[in-house]
């Protein structure tokens, strides 16, 4: 009889020991990427038809996590219209936690840049999935004629 107990809890001992430790890749990981997105330039300041203007953002993680995605496009205020996206990969991935933008945009008739109008520069970080961990930020400025 007592062997036949010994076998019955080693028995159950082990079935439980098998259902309790459960797959844990099957519970989602989250990371805590903290993103910053920092612009430095252009400023607020009004501009002019013809203006060169100096595009500086930095894209962080504070938690020192891998910047994965970046994006900077400026865009019209009034209907959304974009004269302005970049880079043109935004798979970046650097890994130390930390990237810089910088790039000269010419506010040009060319570059679909209309006077008397408003505009948005947005800066947006991600992680590796769409909207993972994304953090975006804006200014606004507005362009007179020449």
């Amino acid at each position: 009889m007592t062997k036949h107990i010994f076998y019955s809890i080693l028995f159950l001992s082990i079935l439980l020991l098998t259902f309790s430790c459960g797959d844990d890749d099957a519970t989602p990981k989250h990371t805590a990427f903290d993103y910053h997105a920092h612009i430095h330039s252009p400023s607020t300041v009004d501009k002019h038809v013809g203006d060169t203007i100096h595009i500086h953002t930095d894209f962080s993680s504070m938690t020192g996590e891998t910047v994965h995605h970046v994006k900077v496009r400026i865009y019209n205020v009034a209907d959304n219209t974009e004269i302005y996206n970049q880079p043109n990969e935004a798979h970046v991935h650097e890994s130390d936690g930390m990237h810089d933008f910088h790039d000269d945009f010419i506010l040009s008739a060319t570059n679909g840049v209309e006077a008397h109008t408003d505009w948005i520069l947005e800066a947006k970080v991600w992680g590796h999935e769409v909207e993972e961990g994304e953090v975006v930020e804006t200014i606004q400025f507005h362009v007179h004629p020449e």
